[in-house]
């Protein structure tokens, strides 16, 4: 390989902070690393500050085997001779520390287009050092003449180039301060979109596992509100669910994990997914909430986390209920005519994970012929009624607002889209805690519309009938 000529720099001069740009003591400083091998060709940190408007401190490296023992995190930029030899495997210049090895391991999904076939010899060095330099700004040197190679280089993952004949400190400066810019922007641009990506695939996730209630041939009406309190998540540690088993009996429920986080998200969802499973099996009341605390002591991180729950099974007839409750706010029922109250909640049983040997006994509820039953998280009641305020709306508060609501004539998906709308007014902002709501309601207006509007039956149809569109819908977030 011939021996590549040096690097010109031309003497020192003054030039004017003006002139580059970057007033004196504005920009901050850089650190270049030269990769050559002839370190006597010139190039000078006073040289290269008096041109940037900034301190430039100088590392000169004659080969790629200095050059990864000088390579810190420090290093803004290197200036790269593409025509230096690439050393043999062995040799240590592939040392990266920090988001450098991430990145040059393929962690960060950092693929670099590979050099054209007529130049992967010519860009061997390059490809080296962007290895194991993938965070840092690189610019290459070249001869005046190849233009093709040049282009190549950044198409491979240079900053820029230069040519040696026309390199003066002037030039150098400001290509070293647009390849630092250019290489902090691509990385940045990087960060965002592997970001972009990770959340998009973690809210496909998240809204999987949310709940599809199972209605279809129920005559109740269904809807459901959920809000976690983790910023940018869809799934919190509130969980709820409703099915409907074969007899008829409309069963719901809806519980919290304490705490915030994506280990009490996964519990929550664990929690939802088993008690689907045992309802549908056939279990109800104390039987099933005693099977979701060995559940919940087999799956929980440690021995302090607990849930509480609260479950209801609607008779097929939709005129009464049975209610458990273990460390769970009582459910919200309001009656044709009437205003909204509190269901009983003396005989609750303790939260699911404090007691071993623990019993919740179930309670009958008479609903009516017309009413509308709302299950919650403490993440509606615990918000505040005033910004900077101590006070906690509570379940009085949430009751006197429902009413209030339900004077206006709301309902369903109105209601609760008012009621949570009201809460983070009240609260100044958004909630901190996990918010779920669910109301499940009886209409018999609304039963006598829907079988005078079935269809009669006629001959027999080959084609399945398709499923309520209400049913299989997931509740918005």
């Amino acid at each position: 390989m011939p021996v590549p000529a040096p690097v010109p720099v031309p003497p020192q001069r003054d030039v004017p902070a003006a002139e580059t740009g970057h007033a004196a003591g504005h920009a901050a400083d850089l650190t270049v690393l030269v990769i050559e091998d002839d370190p006597a060709s010139g190039i000078t940190g006073p040289e290269l500050s008096a041109a940037a408007g900034t301190r430039v401190r100088i590392r000169t490296a004659r080969n790629l085997t200095e050059a990864g023992r000088l390579l810190t995190d420090d290093v803004d930029c290197i200036l790269l001779d593409l025509a230096l030899p690439v050393p043999t495997a062995g040799t240590g210049a592939s040392t990266t520390t920090g988001a450098g090895a991430f990145f040059a391991s393929g962690g960060g999904g950092d693929h670099r287009p590979e050099p054209a076939p007529h130049r992967v010899e010519e860009l061997a060095v390059l490809t080296h050092v962007l290895r194991i330099a993938p965070l840092h700004a690189v610019l290459v040197l070249t001869a005046q003449d190849d233009t093709e190679l040049a282009a190549e280089a950044v198409r491979v993952g240079a900053q820029d180039y230069l040519f040696r004949g026309e390199l003066d400190a002037r030039v150098l400066s400001r290509a070293i301060r647009y390849a630092v810019e250019r290489k902090r922007a691509d990385i940045a641009q990087h960060q965002l979109t592997e970001s972009g990506l990770r959340a998009q695939e973690n809210a496909r996730l998240e809204r999987g596992l949310l709940p599809t209630p199972l209605l279809e041939g129920s005559d109740l009406s269904f809807a459901a509100r959920y809000r976690p309190g983790r910023s940018r998540a869809l799934l919190g540690g509130d969980f709820y669910d409703t099915v409907r088993t074969p007899d008829g009996t409309v069963h719901a429920m809806i519980g919290d994990v304490c705490g915030h986080g994506p280990d009490e998200a996964a519990l929550g969802v664990e929690l939802r997914i088993a008690w689907r499973a045992l309802t549908l099996a056939g279990l109800c009341g104390d039987r099933l909430l005693s099977t979701l605390q060995q559940v919940l002591e087999h799956e929980r991180q440690s021995e302090e986390v607990f849930a509480t729950l609260c479950t209801v099974d609607i008779a097929p007839d939709g005129r009464r209920a049975g209610l458990c409750l273990a460390g769970h706010p009582a459910p919200l029922l309001a009656r044709h005519g009437r205003p909204a109250r509190l269901l009983p909640y003396e005989d609750g049983g303790p939260a699911l994970g404090l007691l071993p040997h623990a019993r919740w006994p179930r309670r009958q509820v008479e609903l009516g012929g017309e009413w509308s039953l709302m299950m919650y998280t403490d993440g509606l009641i615990e918000g505040r009624v005033g910004a900077g305020s101590s006070q906690r709306l509570g379940q009085d508060g949430m009751v006197a607002m429902v009413n209030s609501r339900l004077e206006q004539g709301l309902a369903g998906e109105e209601l609760l889209e008012a009621a949570v709308t009201e809460v983070r007014e009240l609260n100044g902002g958004e909630l901190t805690d996990d918010v779920a709501v669910l109301l499940l309601g009886r209409d018999p207006e609304r039963i006598r519309r829907r079988g005078r509007s079935a269809p009669r039956p006629g001959p027999a149809s080959t084609t399945p009938a398709a499923p309520a569109s209400a049913s299989a819908q997931r509740p918005p977030l």
